[in-house]
């Protein structure tokens, strides 16, 4: 929360048939509220106005915008916000980066130009960083630069269109191949020449030539690095973050710079030697690239067509590793083999789990759940209603209304990640399920994200889904018994036992 624990003046202690014992204010009532957070945020207030006798409004809910102090995060930086686990990937993919075949073998090279010998020791050590952090700074300012010009054309909020994510997917494809060695992804001859021109009359030795060919190096990426570099400058333009992207392209090219600090300070021999085990590194890399194709395309495909992609990468990858060639191996050998054939068997309950309607790749097998009562919405095929307009909702919740049956309605949309962990975990939970009865269950669907539903979601104040609303057998919501955001089964069966509760299920 943005602020410390708010601070209300005395009210008038009343007691009230309906409510119970309750404190009231009359007229202006002031709550201080200490900040404590300078992001913008914004503040939800509940009131509800009652005269004396007894009359009362129906509640409200007041949504205040909160500015941001100077200096602080956007309200969307929260979503975007780096964090050291994302910066460690980063760090280590920069790390995996380095142990690929053009790579590697430039660093003995490298290491002459730049430290002219100077092997160990304070000096070999300032030379080095004179270099690495440099090359650091170069892709950490393109990482910035991708972050603004994302943030420019919001790809945050345009990645939930089908015809921005399949060309980001099939970048990532032909990034993919690119590491399989189908071909090669590098700058243009002219521009290549120039830059090599460039380095070569640059003198090694002294800390301002190792700063040079440190920014040189960032920008004469080898065929080997574009391709995934060029995938993660795509993630970080999606993201809109400038300031995340440069950390993790920072701590990318911390991670590209690592082997030649180990080198400067006298142990390179620790470095392992060329040799086919890089192509296994570049390989890695490319199923890596498939893999967030796949993620990718997830926001718009089916969860069974998902699934079954899923399946296939992981069937490919078991196949390379030699999960059906039974011939003489060595331990090495039978031991990939041994995981291709784990990877074939994953991949087989992938395709069955598509097969039966499953979309989670992590349990892609269907889940024995409780069995219910027939008489049970939950235990129908088609318990829920989709819906996708507001004509269509407002019209669900009249019939709902004159049948006086109370109403949960759940705010969906393909691209939410959430949504489908609701939908899947949350209520299809045995004891979610068993609490469905005398509910008419509602899903709206807000996948388009047209103008019509996000004026609907103006009208019931809400960001986006995910979301579950409660409405009572008269129609009304039941405002306190929200729920906005993630939620697991368990909670979520207590909010449904006190709902029934109020409504008499």
């Amino acid at each position: 929360m943005p602020w410390a624990r708010q601070t209300s003046p005395k009210g008038e202690a009343k007691h009230d048939e309906f409510f119970g014992d309750v404190e009231v204010y009359h007229g202006v009532v002031d709550i201080e509220l200490p900040r404590t957070d300078p992001r913008a945020f914004t503040l939800l207030v509940g009131y509800q106005g009652c005269a004396d006798k007894g009359l009362c409004y129906p509640p409200e809910t007041e949504r205040l915008s909160i500015d941001g102090e100077s200096g602080a995060n956007t309200p969307g930086a929260a979503e975007h916000a780096w964090n050291w686990k994302s910066l460690l990937l980063f760090f280590l993919a920069g790390v995996g980066l380095t142990f690929t075949p053009c790579v590697l073998p430039m660093l003995p090279i490298l290491s002459g130009v730049v430290l002219r010998g100077q092997v160990g020791g304070l000096r070999g050590l300032a030379l080095s960083l004179a270099y690495v952090l440099p090359m650091a700074a170069s892709f950490a300012v393109l990482g910035a630069l991708m972050g603004l010009f994302g943030a420019g054309l919001n790809l945050q909020a345009r990645l939930q269109s089908a015809w921005v994510l399949v060309p980001f997917a099939l970048f990532f494809v032909v990034f993919a191949l690119a590491m399989f060695g189908l071909f090669e992804i590098k700058l243009p001859q002219a521009l290549s020449n120039r830059l090599n021109n460039v380095a070569n009359h640059t003198k090694g030795g002294s800390l301002l030539g190792a700063a040079v060919l440190g920014v040189l190096s960032s920008l004469l990426v080898s065929p080997c690095v574009s391709a995934p570099l060029a995938g993660a400058l795509l993630y970080i333009s999606a993201s809109g973050d400038a300031v995340g992207g440069a950390l993790k392209l920072f701590a990318l090219g911390l991670g590209m710079g690592a082997p030649l600090l180990l080198v400067a300070t006298g142990g390179a021999a620790w470095l392992p030697k060329s040799g086919p085990w890089m192509n296994t590194v570049k390989n890695a890399i490319g199923v890596l690239l498939l893999g967030l194709a796949i993620g990718l395309l997830s926001r718009v495909l089916p969860g069974p067509l998902t699934l079954l992609l899923v399946g296939f990468l992981a069937a490919g990858v078991a196949l390379f590793l030699g999960a059906l060639e039974f011939v003489v191996k060595s331990a090495r050998q039978r031991l990939a083999q041994l995981l291709g054939l784990g990877l074939l068997v994953y991949a087989l309950a992938c395709w069955y789990g598509a097969l039966s309607g499953q979309g989670d790749p992590l349990r892609p097998l269907p889940v024995a759940t409780l069995a219910v009562s027939g008489d049970s919405p939950a235990a129908k095929v088609d318990a829920w209603q989709t819906i996708t307009t507001p004509a269509a909702l407002d019209a669900a919740l009249a019939q709902a209304k004159a049948a006086g049956q109370p109403v949960l309605l759940d705010w969906y949309a393909d691209w939410c990640i959430s949504c489908k962990v609701i939908e899947h975990e949350v209520l299809n939970a045995p004891q979610v399920q068993t609490q469905l009865t005398g509910f008419k269950l509602l899903r709206f669907d807000i996948t388009e994200s047209n103008a019509e539903q996000r004026t609907l979601l103006d009208r019931y104040q809400l960001f986006g889904p995910p979301a579950l609303l409660f409405f009572a057998a008269n129609g009304s919501e039941m405002t306190a018994d929200r729920v906005i955001g993630e939620i697991n089964a368990g909670e979520f069966a207590q909010i449904l036992t006190r709902v029934r509760g109020k409504v008499g299920l």
